[in-house]
């Protein structure tokens, strides 16, 4: 089950997928803002804490078999895209210029988010999609602060 839920249900697996776990995740929180399911404030943040609890604990368990912060372990893009919608209008819009920021961050790890990967188990794997999400989620905050003022 670990490895089901590290993986995400498999998307680890394929080519690409962190990438693919990205956008996943924004389909996902479209298609629940569009069913009226994140209506909560609270909603998207609770999510995105659970996601990130499993996340570090399947960590610690897949491990073992598949070595430090494996390729199939893409739950942590899941909490990292989640993290970049938080605080945000969920439109398609604001998806596209958050993954897109998301998986830049996440490729490229500027600003400490590499030395993330240093600290031990699944808290390693999970910490540097988090700042990864925490850094595009800033970014797209100011993106649409600036499209509110000038645009």
């Amino acid at each position: 089950m670990n490895k089901i839920i590290a993986s995400w249900f498999g998307i680890g697996y394929v080519k690409g997928g962190g990438t693919v776990a990205a956008v996943v995740t924004c389909l996902l929180v479209y298609g629940l803002a569009q069913a009226h399911a994140l209506t909560a404030s609270w909603m998207l943040p609770l999510i995105t804490v659970l996601i990130t609890a499993i996340g570090i604990h399947t960590g610690n368990q897949v491990e073992p078999d598949w070595g430090k912060d494996s390729y199939r372990v893409v739950i942590d893009e899941v909490a990292g895209q989640l993290i970049t919608l938080l605080l945000v209008a969920i439109n398609p819009l604001n998806l596209v210029i958050g993954l897109i920021l998301f998986r830049f961050f996440d490729i490229v790890k500027p600003l400490y988010i590499r030395k993330m990967e240093a600290l031990p188990k699944g808290t390693g794997v999970m910490m540097d999609d988090i700042l990864a999400g925490v850094y595009a989620n800033i970014v797209l905050h100011l993106i649409l602060l600036a499209i509110q003022h000038y645009g």
